[in-house]
């Protein structure tokens, strides 16, 4: 191979949500090119909401809207929401509401979306880190 183009060679990619994210929940594929939060054991896990965002229009004209596109971060150590105990170095897979769980002993490897980096581990419901692949 001759060489290779770069898509992304700085900071994260945009895309436009059909739901309100929260910055810090992992994002999934959707129809219609857009990002929803990601369900449990989502195989189309893109990677990790930067920003909050909402597809919702304001109410008011006077309310400041937060953005209808997020960017979303992959390969990159996030604090994210574990909805299980996780020990350092266990894989993760996604849980309800764009948290982390850990993945278990066999699982489906198309649903790994990263590894706990907390040295202490993270227990259930807590923040803690995560590098997303």
């Amino acid at each position: 191979m001759s060489g290779v183009t770069v898509k992304f060679e700085h900071g994260p990619a945009t895309y436009t949500v059909a739901e309100a994210v929260t910055g810090g929940q992992l994002v999934e594929a959707r129809a219609s090119s857009v990002v929803g939060v990601a369900a449990a054991g989502s195989v189309k896990v893109l990677g990790v909401a930067l920003k909050d965002a909402t597809n919702a229009t304001p109410a008011t004209t006077d309310s400041y809207p937060l953005p209808s596109t997020v960017p979303v971060a992959r390969g990159v150590t996030v604090r994210v929401t574990y909805a299980a105990a996780a020990n350092f170095g266990d894989k993760l897979i996604a849980a309800a509401s764009g948290q982390v769980t850990p993945a278990g002993a066999t699982p489906d490897a198309r649903t790994v979306v990263g590894q706990c980096t907390e040295p202490a581990g993270v227990s259930s419901g807590a923040v803690g880190l995560a590098r997303i692949y």
